[in-house]
């Protein structure tokens, strides 16, 4: 007698993938919500850190603006700390479908994601936050009256500093996506123009609108891009010696 077998259908193991996924997310969004808890309740000592160097008095309109300070300065400490937990989940959600070698490769990518993270938010803090700063204070000296609000100047601060945060990211993302097979650095060369152009719009809304400005801000982000793509071509090629070592094995 024929012996039944059951088959698992495609739709349950998309489920069960999908349920894993929102467990790793909901972690995650947990440990955020702890760190955002210790990021409020310091927020007051962070505030002093970040205004030591206001070249002005900063104020307020009402008295719930100072929660909405609170609030930004714990959502970036949040989100700081809690990036590596967040990396380390998505690699335990995609690590049973890597080789032990691809497994040990990819843990490396975790510290390196939060220490570029953070490199972003300083190169965001101490340079281009000021270089705007200094050229908007210059505009508007003896020719209106300054008044800035604590709130403001800290959506300012976060406008400055997250962007380029995720942006120092993608050298990393490139190389991450190169290994798994998903980028070819050909493609990111063949797409570079376009990507330029997209950069400098990004630089020109992240930036006053001057010219010399907008440059600068773009700059940086075109050089992260250009090593994106450096970084990409030592993983492809990397990733290209070792199935074709395979396959000469295999043929073997």
């Amino acid at each position: 007698m024929a012996k039944n077998t059951q088959t698992i259908p495609d739709d349950m193991h998309w489920t069960s993938h999908l349920g894993e996924l929102r467990k790793r997310l909901f972690i995650s969004l947990g440990v955020f919500i702890v760190f955002f808890g210790l990021g409020f309740y310091f927020a007051k000592d962070i505030y002093f850190y970040v205004e030591g160097d206001v070249p002005f008095q900063l104020t307020i309109l009402s008295p719930f603006e100072i929660i909405w300070v609170y609030i930004m300065i714990a959502t970036m400490a949040g989100l700081m700390i809690t990036l590596p937990f967040f990396g380390l989940q998505l690699w335990l959600f995609i690590s049973p479908g890597l080789t032990k070698k691809e497994r040990k490769v990819s843990l490396m990518y975790i510290p390196a994601m939060f220490l570029l993270f953070v490199l972003g938010l300083a190169f965001g803090f101490f340079f281009i936050k000021d270089l705007i700063l200094h050229f908007l204070l210059d505009l508007s000296e003896g020719v209106v009256q300054e008044m800035y609000t604590a709130k403001n100047y800290f959506k300012f601060i976060m406008q400055t500093t997250i962007p380029f945060a995720l942006f120092f990211e993608v050298p990393l993302i490139a190389m991450f996506l190169t290994s798994l097979g998903i980028l070819d650095p050909q493609v990111m060369k063949k797409t570079r123009k376009y990507a330029y152009l997209i950069l400098v719009i990004l630089g020109a809304m992240l930036s006053p609108p001057d010219f010399v400005l907008q440059l600068l801000v773009a700059g940086p982000l075109i050089l992260l891009y250009e090593i994106a793509i450096f970084m990409s071509g030592i993983v492809y090629r990397r990733r290209m010696k070792h199935l074709k070592a395979l396959y000469t094995d295999t043929d073997e």
